[in-house]
């Protein structure tokens, strides 16, 4: 046997395999008595055909298959002689005839690079605050009562009163209106509807259309000039002014239902009435803003260490990412019910910096749990899972639902590894503490 392993580039390599054919002969018999005995053939019974037939049916194939069965055994074992670290999956080409009495592979593959890492004391990155207040609770029951809105006629006395005395369009009202549209005085299409609905102050509408609807009442029309944006979604009608003419059908004003026990027991709140409601709702808020606060520090944290490690990237974990990107972009399509999506064709171009991006981090992460002993633990997985199950009704289901997956695991050890690389770098880097309300965290990307 003889191996010669060359260089091909910063992390291409080559490896050269010879050995010789008379090597496989007692292989190459064990196999053919093997699928002899189930080999079925004209005139013979199963598995009683000559070793002669046998061979000439399936000797070629058995050569092929056991030949690079050897060539990957010699591979796998110098790779490990030589201490190589490899990076995908090797390729394997034969390079002397089937029948010959020396047997030649090339094979081709790709060795991890060496990660250097930056000098992490010379970053800076920000670590944001903030304060979850009485006025943040109060915004948050507001959106919970836009969710629960309905509407009643303006002018009509209700349960619910009758929205004052003017029944005039106000912003926030739901209106049904009939209206056409023509440019150069011919109509478009889109441009006419019958008993159209749509609630002012959405954005639903283009904000001239809005306008000109506030102030009229039920009967009523109004025509006005409304010019299309140049980026306008419909590109026959994009950067035109149209002429419009609405007429109002009805007008209704929204009621919000009454911040009280009744309120708070229509969101699950069982006992404890308003009070509990308002604390259930400050402990989501303080969620939402430690999810949002670990979710900036994470990227900010990845993207310098993207830029302050040196690292040539395999070519061959790209590939395989890309892959993988693609077949999520792929099952992504199918459960929307896109049709056709399962064979339709996803290029792997559009994944490449994504990929790279990918790779890059995982060598850099890999790199930085070796060298500074951040691997993860089962006591902090077990503490993730149990924090983020104290969430649900059913603490224990949920664990036990993690616990029943590898893959599910695997998304934790995910999370926590990335807590603990970035408790590791902001002990050595430079951390900005900044304080922003809640509206302005989440504003941030």
């Amino acid at each position: 046997m003889a191996v010669q392993i060359e260089n091909l580039g910063s992390l291409d390599r080559k490896m050269t395999l010879e050995f010789a054919r008379a090597d496989l002969a007692k292989a190459h018999e064990t196999r053919l008595a093997k699928v002899g005995k189930t080999m079925k053939m004209a005139g013979f019974r199963p598995g009683k055909a000559p070793k002669s037939l046998v061979e000439k049916q399936h000797g070629m194939q058995i050569d092929f298959e056991l030949q690079y069965d050897k060539a990957a055994e010699l591979f796998y074992e110098q790779a490990q002689k030589e201490g190589l670290a490899l990076a995908g999956q090797p390729r394997f080409e034969p390079k002397s005839q089937l029948k010959a009495d020396t047997v030649l592979f090339d094979v081709y593959f790709e060795v991890l690079p060496e990660v250097k890492i930056g000098a992490f004391s010379q970053a800076e990155v920000t670590k944001y605050s903030t304060e979850i207040g009485e006025a943040e609770i109060d915004r948050a029951l507001d959106v919970l009562r836009k969710q629960q809105v309905h509407y009643h006629p303006r002018g009509e006395a209700g349960a619910h009163g009758d929205g004052g005395t003017d029944t005039s369009v106000q912003n926030g009202d739901q209106v049904v209106i009939d209206f056409v549209g023509k440019i150069d005085g011919v109509e478009f299409a889109g441009g006419k509807a019958e008993n159209f609905e749509y609630v002012l102050g959405e954005g639903r509408m283009l904000p001239e259309f809005e306008a000109a609807t506030l102030g009229l009442k039920v009967g009523e029309s109004k025509s006005f000039p409304l010019s299309f944006p140049a980026d306008y979604h419909g590109k026959d009608i994009a950067g035109k002014t149209a002429a419009f003419t609405i007429t109002v059908k009805s007008v209704n004003w929204p009621h919000l239902p009454v911040v009280d026990d009744g309120f708070a027991l229509s969101l699950g709140v069982i006992e404890g009435g308003v009070a509990k409601m308002r604390a259930e709702v400050k402990e989501n808020l303080d969620r939402e803003v430690k999810r949002r606060i670990t979710s900036l520090l994470k990227n900010e944290v990845m993207d310098k260490l993207n830029s302050l490690c040196e690292l040539d990237v395999p070519k061959s974990l790209v590939a395989s990412e890309q892959e993988r990107l693609v077949e999520d972009a792929r099952q992504d399509l199918m459960q929307r019910g896109v049709p056709n999506a399962k064979d339709a064709p996803i290029p792997a171009e559009l994944f490449a910096e994504q990929a790279t991006k990918r790779v890059r981090l995982e060598l850099i992460l890999s790199e930085l749990v070796k060298k500074h002993n951040l691997a993860v633990t089962a006591d902090q997985i077990k503490a993730e899972i149990d924090e983020q199950a104290a969430t649900y009704e059913d603490p224990k289901e949920v664990v036990r639902w993690h616990y029943s997956n590898p893959g599910r695991l695997k998304d934790v050890e995910n999370l926590v590894l990335a807590d603990n690389v970035i408790k590791y770098f902001t002990s050595q880097a430079k951390v900005n503490d900044k304080a922003v309300t809640f509206e302005e965290l989440s504003k941030l990307n």
